[in-house]
């Protein structure tokens, strides 16, 4: 049996309403505790931001929602059905994928929409391994979710079950890209199932084939978009744990966790106000929560090492452009190299991969009639690089701008009415260590049993939740954290 708190746990504080706190306090609601959360800013979400401007709503955070029955399952926990919370429109295509030749792939969760699509734009060959890449993706998604996602992990003799000599058969702990490559012969398709694993802050050449897992979770379980935008996700998840008795504390900031003889007593607030529990969830990014919180910095959480970060441009336009789906990704020429530089010489893309979002073709409400709101995303090094984002921050924008126009979005830049940028130095700010949002990179040694435990050393009571900690980064892998950080209190819960 995995390790739990120790002593009584009637009343648990949880620090950060985002979406991994949201999930353990939903849990924790529905086993019958006593829940308080505290959130610095005056909505739910966290990471999972919102940000209103001139009649214009923009998501700050995740914009691809996948997996939407670990949501279900949460609100399951005290017994609400998410239909009654949540408007999820499927994305039909899941990406449209352009490249530097003029080409472009869209991407479907069907499988044989997809192998026509392919037969069509590529190969009939080249659907025929996509068929095979399929059937891999779902044998490692079946073997990987249970036992090496799904569940608190104490020791790698944890991952001793069959399905450890089921995903070595399969070649789950080999590179990704060379075993994509294996189905995929087109440098087309061998991008767009493969770029995912740099939400694991990895690039395809260097990440473990089980990264494809998260290929796995949106090309082929599919992509949805809650109307209202993602941030109606950590609303409905906050709304129904509100309903079920969940004390919500909001534009409060913890500044300290009281503790005694190794236990947590209480959290104390910016506002001068003392919680007395029994339990504490820290949600704020890992390294962030002990040291500022707990005041250490435990030596496996000062050796990590971080992901890439990225540049975000969030952008209210007068103009439409008929040929972009809900996601779009532009590929650029280079791939290998521009992952060297990105990790390794940790330097701007010289050709980026561009993500570029446009949630209002799904629900016009999210900006004044006749226009549209973008959310684009550049891949960036994080704050480890020489780069001082507070100079160079405005002349990247402008060359953000450009790179858009020369693929396609002519006058882009005169049709802006409102923007908003992000870089890392923002990241940083915000609570994210280095500046990366998507938190430690998953390399082998940051992965599974040798990821930070969620249950904080020296202290019988404190429990951490959120991308820091076991499984990892992404909207699913946060929501799953938040139940394993809940089964740390009060056992398996339903």
């Amino acid at each position: 049996m995995p390790a739990k708190v120790k002593g009584p746990t009637d009343h648990v504080v949880v620090v950060g309403a985002g979406l991994a706190g949201l999930s353990a306090a939903l849990r924790l609601a529905g086993a019958g505790r006593k829940v308080t959360v505290v959130e610095r800013e005056a909505v739910p979400g966290g990471r999972n931001g919102l940000l209103k401007k001139s009649g214009y709503s923009f998501d700050t955070g995740p914009s691809v929602l996948t997996m939407p029955d670990l949501i279900s399952d949460a609100l399951a926990c005290v017994g609400e059905d998410i239909k009654d919370w949540l408007d999820l429109v499927p994305l039909k295509p899941l990406y449209r994928a352009f490249y530097h030749d003029g080409s472009q792939l869209d991407v479907h969760a069907d499988t044989n929409q997809m192998q026509a699509e392919i037969a069509k734009s590529i190969s009939s060959k080249e659907a025929e391994g996509y068929a095979r890449y399929v059937e891999f993706v779902t044998k490692l998604y079946k073997y990987e979710m249970k036992d090496f996602i799904d569940r608190n992990i104490d020791s790698p003799l944890n991952l001793l079950t069959p399905n450890l000599a089921r995903l070595i058969a399969l070649g789950g702990f080999r590179k990704l890209a060379p075993k994509v490559n294996q189905f995929l012969k087109d440098p087309r398709t061998q991008k767009v199932y493969s770029f995912q694993a740099m939400y694991a802050g990895v690039s395809p050449q260097q990440a473990l084939a089980i990264y494809a897992v998260i290929a796995y979770m949106d090309s082929v379980n599919g992509v949805f978009f809650p109307k209202g935008g993602m941030h109606a996700v950590p609303r409905a998840l906050a709304g129904a744990a509100e309903k079920h008795g969940v004390t919500f504390k909001y534009s409060s900031t913890v500044t300290s966790i009281e503790r005694k003889n190794g236990r947590a007593t209480a959290v104390l607030t910016d506002k001068g106000e003392r919680i007395p529990c029994d339990v504490v969830v820290l949600n704020p990014d890992l390294p962030v929560a002990w040291r500022d919180l707990l005041g250490k910095q435990p030596r496996s959480v000062k050796r990590l090492k971080y992901s890439p970060s990225c540049a975000t441009l969030l952008i209210g336009s007068s103009k439409t452009y008929d040929h972009l789906a809900h996601h779009n990704i532009h590929f650029g020429k280079s791939w290998a190299g521009v992952f060297d530089e990105l990790i390794k010489k940790k330097t701007l893309m010289s050709d980026p991969s561009i993500l570029v979002t446009v949630p209002s073709k799904d629900d016009p409400a999210l900006a004044p009639a006749g226009k549209s709101s973008y959310y684009v995303l550049f891949p960036t090094p994080n704050l480890s690089a020489d780069i001082d984002w507070e100079k160079i921050g405005p002349k990247y924008r402008d060359e953000m701008i450009k790179s858009l126009e020369d693929r396609g979005y002519t006058g882009f830049g005169d049709a802006i009415e409102v923007e908003q940028l992000t870089t890392p130095l923002d990241w940083k700010n915000q609570g994210m260590e280095q500046g990366a949002p998507f938190a430690s990179a998953h390399t082998f040694f940051q992965t599974g049993p040798f990821r930070p435990k969620n249950l904080a050393k020296g202290f019988e009571n404190i429990v951490f939740a959120g991308s820091g900690t076991q499984p990892g980064v992404g909207v699913p892998m946060v929501l799953i954290s938040g139940r394993l950080a809940a089964e740390r209190i009060v056992g398996p819960v339903k």
